[in-house]
């Protein structure tokens, strides 16, 4: 049976349910906005205003809105794109917060075409990869936040489980 959000994902079109992400509930508390998506997913920019519900102690960007703003968007974007023959799961992730955030920030997301077809061939060769990408979180100025680094981990469906093959690029 196919999860109730890729579901709506298909019905809806790709592109137009990241966008409506913003009435997830988690993202709607903590005022988080998808503001653009590539067509071809390859792109996607998220925003987040400081606001009462996403300010911490002392008067910044909480942290943990600062990560849930970054969470999915690469493991969405390569799953969208590889179909269903594929696994995409976050493996792992990691923020380094680089200064506070005192107003609205931004991180892009990118996963270019050629990345993803080179994830698709490892993917393909050896069963399993890992490979890291890497956004900053930008405030305003383009002042960098924070830095979030996401180890996915991909496989084909129609493989047993193998041990992982990082991929062959240390970040994307």
């Amino acid at each position: 049976m196919i999860p109730f959000l890729q579901r709506v994902a298909a019905a809806v079109g790709q592109d137009r349910f990241l966008r409506l992400m913003r009435f997830y509930p988690p993202y709607l508390g903590a005022g988080i906005s998808v503001v653009h998506v590539a067509r071809d997913l390859s792109v996607i920019e998220v925003e987040m205003k400081l606001s009462v519900w996403n300010r911490n102690f002392v008067g910044t960007q909480f942290g943990g809105s600062l990560y849930s703003m970054c969470d999915p968007f690469f493991m969405l974007m390569v799953m969208m794109r590889l179909g269903d023959e594929y696994v995409v799961w976050d493996k792992s992730a990691t923020i380094d917060f680089l200064k506070p955030g005192r107003g609205k920030v931004r991180a892009r997301f990118e996963v270019p075409p050629a990345l993803l077809a080179r994830f698709k061939s490892e993917a393909d060769a050896t069963g399993k990869i890992n490979p890291k990408l890497e956004t900053i979180v930008v405030d305003e100025d383009g002042q960098t936040i924070a830095r979030v680094t996401k180890l996915l981990s991909i496989r084909r469906k129609d493989r047993t489980r193998l041990i992982a093959v990082p991929s062959s690029d240390a970040l994307a």
